[in-house]
This record gives C-alpha cells, sequence and structure tokens, in this order.
C-alpha cells in the first residue's frame, strides 16, 4: 500500500512494516511479522522494484512484531540489517525485553492474538549478524536518515527521521493504534519497558517537523508531531 511519495506499507495497520524508496534503491523500516514476507515480492513489484533493489533492512528496536522477516532476508538475501547498538544483544536473540508492562487490554487484544498465530509472531528468529547505529547517526542507506535516540519502549528504541520529505518513522515511541484496546489517535505503545520514560522521550521528537509520521501500529498521522504528543501527555498518565 502505498503511504507517501516512494513509500509503502505492508500491513493494514496492526503491525506496519515499510519500504522507503530512494533513487530505485529500497531501504525497509522494521520486518513487522514473519508472515509479512510472503507480502514483499507484490509490495515490491507495485514500486516497480525486486528483492535486488533493498540495500537495507533497519530496525526502529528489536521486539519480536519489528524483527520479523529480518534474519530471512539476510541469509537469503544478503541484506545487513541494522538496530540502535541497545537493542541489539535482543535482536540477536541474546537476551529478552525487560520489565514488560501492558496498558489498555480489551477484545482488541484477540484479534491481535490471531494475527499473531496467523502471522508466525509466537517466537522471534534471531538476527545473527547485525549492524549498530547511536543516537544523532545519519545512516548510510537509501533514505538516509537520522537517529533520535527515544527510550523507554525498549532501551534502544530509535526513530528515523527524514528531512527533506518531512517524514518521521516513530516505531513504538508512540501508537495511533492500541492494539489491545482498538483506540486509535497518538498514544503511547501498549507494550513497554518504561513508561514514564517513554513519555520523557517525547521531548526529543515533538520540535521535529514532519508532514507524516508513521508508527509501528496504526495509521499515518499528520497533524504534526508537537500535536500528536500534545494529545499523549493530554491522556491519563500511564502507570
Amino acid at each position: 500500500m502505498r503511504i507517501a511519495p516512494g513509500i509503502h506499507r505492508i500491513g493494514a495497520g496492526l503491525v506496519n512494516c515499510y519500504l522507503l524508496e530512494e533513487s530505485g534503491e529500497i531501504t525497509i523500516i522494521d520486518a513487522g511479522a514473519p508472515g509479512y514476507w510472503n507480502d514483499l515480492p507484490s509490495e515490491l513489484a507495485a514500486m516497480g522494484r525486486t528483492f535486488s533493489d533493498i540495500r537495507a533492512l533497519v530496525l526502529t528496536h528489536a521486539h519480536i512484531d519489528h524483527v520479523g522477516f529480518a534474519e530471512r532476508l539476510r541469509r537469503e538475501k544478503g541484506v545487513p540489517v541494522s538496530v540502535h547498538e541497545l537493542d541489539a544483544k535482543m535482536a540477536r536473540g541474546e537476551a529478552r525485553p525487560q520489565n514488560q508492562k501492558m496498558l489498555g487490554i480489551g477484545f482488541a487484544a484477540l484479534r491481535f492474538i490471531r494475527f499473531a498465530l496467523t502471522k508466525g509472531m509466537l517466537r522471534a528468529t534471531p538476527i545473527l549478524e547485525v549492524a549498530t547505529f547511536g543516537d544523532g547517526a545519519t545512516l548510510d542507506v537509501p533514505g538516509a536518515p537520522r537517529v533520535v535516540a527515544v527510550p523507554g519502549h525498549s532501551e534502544g528504541s530509535a526513530a528515523l527521521h527524514l528531512p527533506a520529505r518531512k517524514v518521521l518513522f516513530v516505531g513504538d515511541a508512540f501508537a495511533t493504534l492500541n492494539v489491545l484496546s482498538g483506540k486509535t489517535g497518538p498514544q503511547l505503545a501498549p507494550f513497554g519497558s518504561d513508561f514514564p520514560r517513554a513519555r520523557e522521550s517525547l521531548k526529543r521528537i515533538e520540535a521535529i517537523e514532519a508532514d507524516v509520521v508513521l508508527p509501528g501500529h496504526g495509521q499515518p498521522w499528520t497533524g504534526g508531531v508537537a500535536e500528536a504528543v500534545r494529545l499523549i501527555r493530554q491522556g491519563a498518565p500511564p502507570h
């Protein structure tokens, strides 16, 4: 699905995987669910591209619903995978998410569980080799995103900013869909290691100018980053 000029999405919004095109080359932002592998060829074709045009896969963090098909893409197609240095151990399967808490569980959680079962999300496949980046880096991949560290959801959570396009991939720094309750609109993602810290990290992105904000869960946000952050703060503080 085309989301913005040069950007396509795999998934209907429950779990998102993005394909970013720059000069005929592709960077994948997050690998979603393992089952998305079967959707890759058709989405690439819709962009006029093939597997041979994929140059990189960048993870906003290393949770199971973002790692998805990353190892398969690395192993079978030779595509390098990169992640923030503080999530590298988790990406390699050497560590697990710590202190995970959940917000707003409701009937929508059944849909998410069904999705996880059908899309192979019961167990993450470790990525045997990952490159790492730190806060402030400009990545040498198509699109040249700039890294903004937003710890809280995970220690190594990162947002990826494309200043020239005014696009911001926020990963799970915030969501526009709570996959457990079904609530829509800007909000903290319903899973996380440290919700107060995640809220604090919003300061790191609220001044960014972006016409399109692309979350890991939910539909694109086009109302501005500052307004999204305001709405999140306006909500009840998570515990």
